[in-house]
């Protein structure tokens, strides 16, 4: 959490919000216009760079940086022995969730792999899953058995 805490402070800006309808624009237009058809897997190995960049001691911390990064509520719904369950919700979920066109969470998703690969040191990934009926995603994080 040290690390998060001192590329925060450098970021001038990091008590500001923007507006959700700016980060739509770039999340699902401009990236998904430079990305291409491989925006999902782009998306996702991006999500593992960013979290070498940010790494994070504990779940709670991870459970932070989704809050304040503005991904949305994390919560833990299931630990076994070589798999975790995340589920995440808020309101730009449930408004990304709520369009008809296709969404990725693959950033997101990344970013937990490489996290609970760092802490776990073995080889992890993710996988996301859709609830539009409850307006979730739900995040499987699995890695190798020891």
């Amino acid at each position: 959490m040290k690390q998060v805490l001192s590329n925060q402070s450098n970021l001038e800006h990091s008590n500001l919000s923007v507006p959700a309808f700016g980060y739509e624009l770039i999340r699902e237009e401009v990236l998904s216009d430079l990305l291409g058809k491989n925006a999902s897997q782009l998306l996702y190995w991006a999500g593992k760079n960013l979290a070498r960049k940010y790494p994070l001691d504990s779940i709670d911390d991870i459970i932070s940086f989704f809050k304040r990064a503005g991904w949305g509520e994390l919560t833990i719904h299931t630990l076994k022995k070589n798999e975790y369950e995340f589920h995440l919700t808020n309101q730009m979920v449930t408004s990304r969730m709520k369009k008809n066109e296709e969404h990725s969470f693959q950033l997101e998703a990344g970013f937990l792999a490489q996290q609970i690969q760092q802490h776990k040191n073995q080889l992890t990934e993710a996988y996301e899953q859709h609830k539009k009926r409850v307006n979730q995603v739900i995040f499987t994080v699995k890695w190798d058995k020891e």
